[in-house]
């Protein structure tokens, strides 16, 4: 049996692991944590050729050139890579097999075809807690994890005490 759990760094993922570690050794269940890299939060521009698009606020245009794409998504891919070590060194994994893995894509499509590709059992995920406006414009993907996932989700909140 097999559990994925999406994790962010934020404190929803991070009780989302902690409830999967529950499950996993009450049940004998694997782990596999993912982190994805969401590529359309990154600035839109092409290579080798003028970028129009937002970075940190302020307006980049006019033959303004960004690093390369392969950098900018290196360095963001290191970051995700870091906080799956930082989840595992930090939590008792003891008993458990995890795996770790970094993907890159929309973070709901990723973490639904993960599920759906390698069949899992169960998928153990945060709730950022957005506002019930900023979740109406921009979704929640736990929402559409649970609405389109072919296992159980089950969600924790980032005040969730473990």
């Amino acid at each position: 049996m097999k559990i994925l759990v999406p994790v962010d760094g934020s404190s929803a993922s991070v009780n989302a692991v902690k409830k999967a570690i529950e499950i996993a050794k009450k049940y004998g269940f694997s782990i596999k944590l993912i982190s994805v890299v969401d590529v359309s939060a990154m600035p839109k521009y092409r290579r080798n050729d003028k970028l129009w698009g937002q970075v940190d606020g302020s307006i980049i245009g006019h033959g303004a050139r960004m690093p390369e794409m392969d950098e900018v998504l290196i360095g963001f891919k290191e970051n995700a890579a870091k906080i799956l070590d930082a989840v595992e060194a930090d939590l008792d994994f003891q008993g458990v097999k995890v795996e770790k893995r970094v993907l890159v894509g929309a973070p709901y499509e990723e973490i639904l075809e993960t599920a759906r590709n390698e069949k899992f059992d169960l998928i153990v995920m945060g709730n950022r807690g957005f506002s019930k406006i900023k979740r109406f414009f921009v979704g929640s993907v736990a929402q559409k994890v649970i609405s389109e996932a072919t296992c159980p989700v089950l969600v924790i909140h980032s005040d969730a005490s473990f």
